[in-house]
């Protein structure tokens, strides 16, 4: 079972299509959406790039074997979508270049199509997930890969030395003009070469090379170590030059591996920056303590809340250069610790004399307002509010632990005071 089947749909045919089946589809639908036969509809040019792209990718053994297993996330190429070959040159490979077959098939111009330049294999992406203990300290990954290589027995051959003939019936072109009668007309029409099958060149069975059966290349598993630098940024790309695919007569591709960064229970980066969340009693808030808080690196920051600092709800303080390590510089960001505090449950105590210490040592309140002696007074009287299904004031809009769009806050992490 195949993970997706669009680009079999796109060629019109199934997951269980053999390589003749494939490449008599591709010549079919090719010769249909050429631009050059369809000028005035201007969807057959990106019509005819899908064609070549699904092609470019089925046509490959290893590909396709990807492409069975993940489908197209598994194949994230480089330029001339999704294979080593844009369109037209893919086209120029089947049919010779624009001036030879399909030019007399359709009455087109001289000249072949210009030259591209040597096709370049694609480019393997990875993804390459890290945390940001690792970040923070650097390290180097070991990370292996399969990619296709040329066949090390053949040598990209694909037979014994001087057994692949260039196949004399369609001239190294993998097909045939063919004519047919049609009433008083002759029909020019092009089809796969019966005596190369389309592959353009022949040799025997017995010269085959056992280790590539013919293919030309082989699956290949590279280690490659990746350095993850100390306070890389988080989509960082790192590059492997010549790693990547291999194939006859085209450019090594590449390998890139992309740096993500994993979400942290204890800290939220920016940039050179780390925010934490830090949760006090409201009598560390108002008398003081001593907090820690466990860095990336195993160590332990001792913070001392002064008595009296009086540290409010979601007031933010600053340690200086206790952030991520800068890329490339010998410095370091701050961390920055936003506070919460967190109040008595309700009923905390029973004891008077407990709240009147408490108004004999806080400042009292100024600013109450009070009502004029002639004002129409009624006692009213407090209530909890049940936040289930409630929405709008005092519901689940008012929730200070959702933000604007009603994703949930960050996780605050409960500070140990002493």
């Amino acid at each position: 079972m195949v993970k997706e089947t669009k680009l079999y749909d796109t060629l019109g045919v199934s997951p269980t299509c053999t390589e003749a089946e494939l490449k008599k589809a591709y010549k079919v639908n090719a010769l249909k959406h050429h631009p050059d036969k369809n000028q005035s509809n201007p969807k057959a040019e990106e019509k005819f790039k899908e064609i070549s792209a699904a092609y470019e990718i089925l046509s490959d053994p290893q590909k396709r074997s990807v492409y069975d297993q993940f489908g197209e996330s598994g194949l994230e190429g480089g330029g001339g979508g999704h294979g080593t070959m844009g369109a037209d040159d893919l086209f120029a490979h089947f049919f010779g270049g624009g001036g030879g077959g399909f030019g007399g098939m359709f009455g087109g111009g001289g000249g072949g199509m210009p030259s591209r330049g040597t096709p370049k294999a694609r480019t393997i992406h990875h993804t390459h997930m890290v945390s940001l203990e690792d970040v923070y300290r650097g390290k180097v990954s070991k990370l292996a890969l399969q990619r296709s290589i040329i066949c090390p027995k053949c040598t990209g051959i694909g037979g014994k030395a001087g057994s692949v003939k260039r196949c004399a019936g369609c001239e190294g072109r993998g097909m045939k003009i063919m004519m047919r009668q049609m009433g008083p007309m002759v029909q020019r029409f092009q089809a796969v070469c019966t005596d190369c099958n389309g592959e353009g060149e022949t040799v025997q069975d017995k010269d085959r090379c056992k280790q590539c059966n013919g293919k030309k290349t082989v699956v290949d598993r590279k280690v490659l170590h990746v350095h993850i630098d100390r306070g890389v940024r988080n989509g960082t790309k790192i590059e492997f030059r010549g790693e990547g695919d291999q194939a006859p007569g085209i450019e090594v591709g590449d390998v890139i591996f992309e740096i993500e960064q994993k979400p942290h229970a204890r800290f939220t980066r920016k940039d050179d920056d780390l925010l934490y969340q830090c949760e006090i009693p409201l009598v560390t808030a108002l008398a003081g303590g001593t907090i820690h808080i466990e860095h990336l690196d195993d160590r332990w920051l001792t913070v001392e809340i002064l008595p009296g600092e009086a540290i409010g709800q979601g007031a933010v303080k600053m340690i200086r250069g206790q952030g991520m390590p800068t890329p490339r510089h010998h410095d370091f960001g701050n961390m920055y610790v936003s506070f919460s505090v967190k109040f008595p449950e309700k009923n905390w105590t029973q004891d008077p004399a407990a709240f009147e210490a408490l108004r004999s040592v806080l400042p009292a309140q100024t600013d109450i307002p009070t009502p004029p002696s002639d004002a129409v007074i009624d006692v009213a009287d407090l209530e909890d509010v049940d936040n289930a299904g409630r929405q709008g004031f005092g519901g689940n809009a008012m929730d200070e632990d959702e933000d604007e769009d009603g994703h949930p806050g960050a996780e605050r992490v409960q500070c140990a005071p002493q």
